[in-house]
């Protein structure tokens, strides 16, 4: 079995997957856009929408990321509460570098520092309201 994240991006998906792309190294796997769904008549697609993201595929790690535009509302931010995204690297460089990439335009809401468990940690919330915790893997900072 595996659980993986669909993040639904009100509008901006385009924009997250360039984002995360550039801040994470992820790959796109796949893109599918509203206008290349077969038509319904009893849901059509508005034109503005057409080239709007269905659905996309990012790889982060080892690990996939599922995305769309959802039903492209009002845009901008999708509230995305009850969960954060983590990310653990195995050193410290690495947590900094996908740290400060992420906070790139969001809010830190804990800065990337040195705890009891380990050597880097940090919280924040992305450009588009994604939460996100960044760990190292390590045991340099636990206690004996």
């Amino acid at each position: 079995m595996e659980i993986q994240p669909y993040l639904f991006f009100n509008g901006r998906c385009e924009e997250a997957i360039a984002f995360y792309r550039s801040a994470l190294d992820a790959q796109e796997l796949m893109k599918l856009r509203m206008k290349d769904a077969p038509p319904n008549p009893a849901r059509p697609v508005p034109p503005e929408h057409a080239d709007k993201i269905m659905h996309a595929t990012l790889v982060v790690g080892s690990t996939h990321v599922l995305m769309s535009d959802g039903d492209c509302g009002e845009g901008g931010n999708t509230v995305h509460a009850g969960f954060s995204l983590s990310v653990t690297v195995d050193d410290r460089a690495a947590g900094e570098k996908y740290f400060n990439a992420l906070a790139d335009g969001g809010q830190v809401m804990m800065p990337f520092q040195q705890t009891f468990w380990t050597s880097g940690f940090g919280m924040l919330t992305d450009r588009f309201g994604v939460p996100w915790m960044v760990n190292v893997r390590d045991q340099q900072a636990a206690p004996k």
